[in-house]
């Protein structure tokens, strides 16, 4: 009886240690919890943490039309919320990744037991919500197995915490809002745009499949490296889908044959629609943001507060502005290659080794790769030697990258070939902006010809001397004036020697009016009408119409002996379209917080400049340029030189042509009464320019930018581009309608500036 008392005796002590290390165990656990609860494993997010998770939130840009033309992120997430997510990309997730996800508070004990048991080899057992705890709040996981189960733990802890702070439908949205697709596509309609250009809500059942099949490896499962992997991928979701139900075999046998079928638009901040004005207003909010201070007093960051800017460009005009520029620009750029084989210092003219020796050198010295050198340490003569090693690149070509050999040095003078071009559109009615093209490719070339680079105007400036007579001798474009010889004496308007200006063609024309003058560009004239009404008298005048730019008061400005930049020239000529009213260019309609609420609401500048008879009087000497003037190329249609005219207006157009010296630059500004544009070509560089003005004139370079935009904004009937005529004043004291006699046709636009030392 001893024997079994003590055999009893063991066995109950077998007992209670089994219990006490269950109860242990589970204190243990218990503990776990509780000290991962209050931090003790490392911190934990907070209830208000909780409530507002951190998340990088891009900047929007939201286009007049709705359009998203670009954004400003750390990360390119812009949220959407459950409503806007289709149902089959929902049931997706679901299905693959949490098939208990809607019965279960952040654990699914199931799947962990499983998990335990079988060692993970039959899947892990983290929720949805677990991974979207992961994602907010602690990232990767440590491949220390001790550190790796107190992450997990944390990960319980947080999960719990989630679901007890938001609804199924919310955490589906946020965890779809924070996963990474890669290729700057993180969060759902970051990802849908870019590999499908839609928004989430318009994706198919399969295209769903291939985002949602992703989530598991996306580098491994993306079906722009791996489109193989994704395809298989793909119909393995296709398959849980039927497994929980949402889709039949049928529907999955059918779905599951097609190929994957991208609309790839990656997006970056060199890449996409409007980058040069893209970047203009990420150095406006850089000051905004100074100026616009939260209730706390810290900056908005561009980058991560999930701002939207409400911006005048209208989505289609930029397309338009954009595809016209690649239209024309690489004809134009063919011929000033060829021209260049016969030119042993291409692309430069008329300079010395030594003043090309001095372009290389500055353009070297400005060069990414002198800057990383400078930082390496390295001497400057070691890094002049660099730039004669060739080395592997990619370059920029009409026809797109190519891959190459070169040194340094040879490709900074391959790039001094290109000519860049700036282009604005605006309203005169409302001053806003609708198109921004500030060159031909930001990657590449990241100077802005639009709000950047003034440049010399030419005859573009002719109608500001013009305006300047009309309104103070009381001229009219019928009024009668002497193209002949004419010498200004030296001392007058302060100039150092006399000066006779000439007319590019070496001829007088005699007695014409001044709409004749002003269409067929004569220097005679407009050199006559500034020494009539005196250069200050200018000066003030376009300083009137917006002109910030520094202008000498010197007789030569008739000539357009002045650097203006495009976005100043638009603004100037809208004048004259909104009869005498000057109203500032403005790019920027309303920001908000990524709540909605207005932050800034912005309200265009105006002013009188002038009486609108004198406007008027303007815009009928400009609409005498397009009729039978300098830029009567408007009109014709088919093939002249090097350029196919696809198009033949006959709607009123205002407009004028402009050269300047040995044909560095060429523009065109044209109006209609509620859109004016503005275009200028010409290389960066002023030492390399067409030689002959056959091609270096701005009928040749700039016009036709102009005229195929404008016809694809006409082709566009979602557009309201005006065909109709500018309004004419009631009881107009100007007269205005003198001649209908069509002047020589073979007129071009001369260079306007003759040697002059001012």
């Amino acid at each position: 009886m001893a024997v079994k008392k003590s055999e009893n005796s063991d066995f109950s002590k077998y007992i209670k240690t089994f219990w006490k290390l269950f109860f242990g165990g589970v204190g243990f656990v218990i503990l776990l919890f509780l000290f991962a609860s209050w931090g003790l494993l490392g911190s934990m997010p907070s209830f208000e943490k909780l409530e507002n998770p951190d998340s990088n939130i891009a900047t929007e840009i939201i286009s007049s039309d709705g359009e998203v033309i670009g954004k400003f992120y750390a990360e390119n997430r812009v949220p959407v919320k459950f409503q806007d997510l289709p149902p089959h990309l929902v049931n997706a997730l679901v299905a693959t990744e949490d098939e208990r996800f809607y019965e279960h508070s952040g654990i699914d004990g199931r799947g962990t037991v499983r998990a335990v048991v079988k060692l993970g080899t039959d899947g892990g057992a983290s929720t949805i919500t677990q991974q979207l705890a992961k994602l907010l709040f602690h990232g990767e996981g440590s491949k220390n197995i001790v550190m790796r189960i107190l992450q997990k733990v944390k990960e319980w802890v947080i999960a719990v915490r989630l679901e007890r702070q938001y609804t199924k439908q919310e955490i589906l949205a946020m965890y779809l809002n924070e996963v990474d697709f890669l290729y700057n596509a993180v969060g759902i309609r970051s990802a849908a745009k870019i590999y499908f250009n839609k928004e989430p809500k318009d994706l198919t059942i399969e295209e769903s499949a291939v985002l949602v099949g992703m989530l598991k490896n996306p580098s491994l499962y993306n079906p722009k490296k791996k489109e193989k992997n994704a395809f298989n991928r793909r119909n393995t979701v296709l398959g849980q889908m039927v497994k929980g139900g949402f889709i039949t075999e049928a529907e999955k046998a059918k779905l599951s044959k097609d190929s994957i079928h991208l609309n790839f638009k990656p997006e970056s901040h060199k890449e996409g629609n409007a980058t040069y004005f893209r970047e203009y207003l990420r150095d406006y909010m850089k000051k905004w943001v100074k100026d616009h201070p939260k209730e706390d007093g810290s900056e908005y960051d561009i980058y991560r507060d999930g701002l939207k800017i409400y911006v005048t460009i209208d989505s289609k005009m930029q397309q338009y502005a954009e595809e016209a520029v690649a239209e024309h620009m690489p004809t134009l750029q063919n011929k000033f290659f060829d021209l260049a084989k016969t030119n042993k210092n291409a692309p430069f003219l008329n300079i010395t080794t030594e003043e090309t020796d001095r372009i290389m050198n500055r353009a070297m010295k400005s060069s990414e790769r002198w800057r990383l050198m400078k930082d390496e340490g390295k001497s400057e003569d070691q890094i002049l030697k660099s730039f004669d090693v060739k080395t592997e690149m990619k370059i920029f070509t009409w026809k797109g990258e190519r891959d190459t050999i070169m040194t340094p040095r040879d490709s900074i003078r391959y790039y001094k070939h290109f000519l860049q071009t700036g282009m604005m559109a605006m309203e005169p009615q409302t001053g806003q902006i609708k198109a921004w093209v500030g060159g031909i490719n930001y990657k590449y070339f990241q100077y802005d010809h639009v709000g950047q680079g003034a440049r010399q105007v030419g005859s573009t400036f002719k109608p500001f001397v013009y305006s300047t007579a009309i309104e103070q001798l009381g001229m009219s474009p019928c009024d009668s004036i002497i193209d002949g010889p004419f010498t200004m004496p030296k001392g007058k308007w302060g100039i150092d020697q006399a000066w006779s200006p000439r007319n590019s063609d070496g001829k007088f024309r005699g007695m014409i009016t001044l709409k004749q003058a002003l269409a067929n560009s004569v220097n005679t004239v407009s050199a006559k009408l500034m020494d009539r009404v005196g250069p200050k008298s200018v000066v003030d005048m376009v300083h009137d119409l917006g002109v910030t730019s520094e202008i000498p008061a010197r007789p030569a400005i008739a000539l357009g002996a002045v650097e203006i930049t495009v976005e100043e020239m638009v603004g100037a000529f809208s004048t004259f379209a909104n009869q005498g009213v000057y109203v500032k260019p403005t790019f920027i309609t309303r920001i908000e917080d990524k709540n909605g609420v207005v932050l800034d609401q912005i309200v265009p500048e105006s002013k009188d400049v002038m009486n609108r008879d004198v406007a008027y009087a303007i815009v009928k000497l400009l609409e005498g340029v397009t009729e039978s003037g300098t830029g009567q190329r408007l009109r014709w249609g088919g093939v002249s030189g090097l350029t196919q005219y696809k198009y033949a207006f006959t709607n009123p157009i205002a407009g004028k042509t402009g050269t300047s010296q040995n044909n560095s630059d060429g523009w065109f500004m044209g109006m209609v009464p509620n859109l004016v544009a503005g275009v200028w070509v010409g290389n960066e560089d002023r030492s390399a320019h067409f030689r002959q003005t056959l091609y270096g004139q701005g009928a040749t370079m700039a016009l036709p930018i102009w005229g195929l935009f404008m016809d694809k904004c006409y082709k566009d009937e979602n557009l309201t581009v005006s065909r109709g005529a500018f309004e004419r004043p009631k009881d107009l004291s100007i007269k205005v309608d003198c001649w209908k006699k069509e002047v020589d046709t073979t007129a071009i636009d001369e260079p306007d500036l003759e040697e002059f030392d001012f």
